[in-house]
């Protein structure tokens, strides 16, 4: 979990492990040399957004660098959730998620939706990236 830099998101990412592409640059008010760094190797990022600019709602937001092809497309749930191709992410409404009669599974289906996007069409390597959660 992590803060992210210039702005006031809060964020889990998941990584395949791999090398990414060199990361174009360009993003505003973000030094190109923090973005390479930063996606320097294949991601999988969600978090929360209070709101602001193109998104003017708080929601939860969930990205992958480098997109993989189809990823604007993939089928992920709820169905609230949608693909923003301004910001080139899923988004879902916190409002969405508030109102839900089970918000945390709601929250839940959002995030792995979105991360087995990502990951299948990504094509990591799934069975060495993913533990099993185990009872005590």
């Amino acid at each position: 979990m992590h803060f992210f830099w210039g702005s006031c998101d809060l964020a889990v990412t998941r990584f395949s492990g791999r090398r990414a592409p060199q990361h174009p640059g360009g993003v505003p008010h973000l030094p190109d040399d923090v973005a390479r760094e930063a996606y320097s190797h294949e991601v999988s990022s969600c978090g929360f957004w209070p709101g602001g600019g193109p998104v003017p709602f708080p929601a939860y937001y969930s990205y992958a660098y480098p997109m993989p092809d189809g990823f604007g497309a993939a089928p992920v749930r709820p169905s609230a959730a949608f693909f923003s191709r301004d910001l080139g992410e899923f988004v879902l409404p916190y409002d969405e998620v508030r109102r839900a009669p089970s918000p945390d599974a709601v929250l839940l289906e959002f995030l792995q939706s979105t991360y087995e996007a990502a990951a299948e069409l990504g094509r990591w390597d799934r069975p060495a990236l993913e533990r099993q959660a185990t009872t005590a």
